[in-house]
Formats: C-alpha cells, structure tokens, sequence
C-alpha cells in the first residue's frame, strides 16, 4: 500500500533519506558525496536528480561539487553522477514541463541544460547567467526563460536558456537577492533580498521592481502555496511570515525554535514541512500557522519533497 513518504537532503550528513510521513520515521539514507544541496524530481517522480554543492553554505569558499547525482526513487540506489566539469558549486535545480533539467553553476555564474537528464551524459546548452555568484533561479513552465539570483552581483537576470544571442537583461532589487517565486501567470517574480531586508515584485517582461516592502531579519526564502499566498523564511528572525503578494504586506508570522533552511507545500493537504537547522521538521497548517509535530532528522535537513512510494 502507497504511503506518503518525505525526500529530504541532509546536507550536512551528506545523504538523502525517505521518512514516513505519519510516523515521523526515517525509512532509509543514501550516502552522497560531502554536502548535497537542492534537488528536483521529473514528473514521473522516477528519478531525483540531486546537485553536489561540495561545501556547508554560499559563504563557505572552495572549489565544490561537479556532479548531479542521479536517483532511483523507489529503489533508492544511486544510478550514476553525471560529471558537469568545469562547471562547479552545482546548486540550483529545475525541470520544465518538458523533464528537461536546469542546473546553476554558482562558481562559474552559468545554466547548462540537460534536455534527457534520464541518459544524457554532459550538458547539451550552456547560457551565462549575466551575474556573479549565482545561486538560485526560477524557471518558466515551458524553460524557455530563467531568472537568476546573483548574491555577489545583487542582480536577479532575465536569460533565456534556448535562445543563444539572447543578452542576459538585469535588475538591482536590493542587496543579496536570494529568495524567489513566480506568481501563478508568471508575470511578477517575488524576489526576497538577505542585506537589505526587503521583498519586492518583479515585472517579468521589462525587469523592473513594480513595489517593495520591508521584511523580518535576513529573509532568504519565498514560496508561493496554491492560493496565492507568500510565505517566507526569516533567517536572522528565526521566523515564518505569511505575505500578500498584492502589496507584500506581513499578514500572518510564527516565531520557530530553529532557523528555517527550507519548505515545501503538501500537493494536496493544507500542510508545510519546513527543514529547521534544529535537526528537525516541522509540520505546519499552514491555514491555522500551528505547528502539528516535529520529525526528527540527520544534520542539517534541506529541500524535501512529498511523494507516495
């Protein structure tokens, strides 16, 4: 019988473990190499496609990782590591309607596209990213447009993967743009900035902020649930804050016991489970803002994902 089982990387235990939802109990871990960041899944949920970082955090100097690390879901074996050099620090990851396969290289400010991750050995394209030290970026349903977050540069640039003579387009929404989600059209991009603790909206077509707002200490992340709403992750607050995405005003907040390094949505429940840097998951209604329980974790937890298996 299928249960509802959480994909989680622990980066700092340098693994990717399944967790029964509903006991809270660590199923099994895969060992990777030494810190794997983000992680995306194809629409079949077949495959785990995870990015090998190779250091603790953005702030953290090094060569870093040069891999995807290629996963079998259900079977929970390591299929392969796709080498991406000289591309390095593999962090940001997406997937388009297509499957195609999106990754950052934050060392060399580049996204290379993988269009058949499932067997493609190298990349197939590759587009400057427009800025320095490039780390996130979200991507159009159909790939044909991302838009990259450069903490060194403070830019998020418009790029557009398959067009080649495209000229990277930018905007200065603040200092240290890190966080990002696009609104269900994909005309605004939410961006939310580390330094100078703001969250502004973006107009995709021209790359101009249409209106900002002041945010809690250090937020680094912004997702958007399926009515609408906003909700980011204040680092230096230790807090969650629920925003409308109309005027980027603070509507809903819940103070945490740790730093939240990342959340994700439930498909179809009104939950969130936020990876708090207590070794913990937090299970959150995300319509009363109360915390349910707590999952206990390896080092670190990091980007999860909902799955039946």
């Amino acid at each position: 019988m299928a249960r509802e089982t959480l994909l989680l990387v622990e980066k700092c235990s340098h693994c990717f473990s399944w967790y029964d939802i509903e006991s809270g109990e660590r199923l099994r871990s895969l060992q990777l190499p030494d810190f794997p960041h983000e992680f995306v899944t194809d629409a079949a949920e077949h495959y785990a496609y995870v990015g090998h970082y190779g250091v603790e955090t953005s702030g953290h100097v090094g060569e870093g990782g040069h891999s995807l690390l290629q996963i079998d879901i259900r079977s929970s074996q390591l299929v392969r590591s796709i080498d991406l050099s000289p591309f390095n620090r593999i962090h940001g990851l997406q997937m388009d309607e297509k499957d195609r396969l999106y990754a950052l290289s934050e060392e060399k400010s580049t996204l290379l596209v993988l269009e058949q991750p499932s067997t493609d050995v190298a990349a197939r394209r590759a587009v400057p990213s427009g800025g320095i030290k490039s780390h996130l970026f979200a991507l159009t349903r159909d790939g044909q447009t991302a838009f990259c977050m450069n903490l060194l540069s403070h830019t998020v640039t418009k790029v557009k993967p398959w067009d080649p003579l495209f000229t990277p387009l930018a905007c200065h929404p603040g200092q240290k743009p890190e966080g990002y989600c696009l609104s269900q059209d994909e005309k605004t991009l939410f961006v939310s900035n580390r330094w100078s603790n703001t969250l502004c909206a973006i107009d995709t077509g021209d790359m101009t902020v249409k209106y900002s707002a002041a945010s809690r200490d250090d937020v680094t992340r912004i997702y958007r649930a399926a009515d609408g709403r906003l909700f980011t992750s204040n680092y230096g607050d230790r807090s969650l804050s629920v925003v409308n995405p109309v005027d980027l005003s603070e509507t809903g907040y819940l103070k945490l016991d740790g730093r939240c390094i990342a959340l994700t949505f439930h498909p179809s429940k009104p939950l969130a489970f936020i990876s708090l840097d207590s070794d913990r998951v937090a299970v959150l209604d995300i319509n009363e803002l109360k915390v349910l329980r707590y999952i206990a974790t390896q080092k670190e937890p990091d980007v999860s994902k909902v799955v039946m298996l």
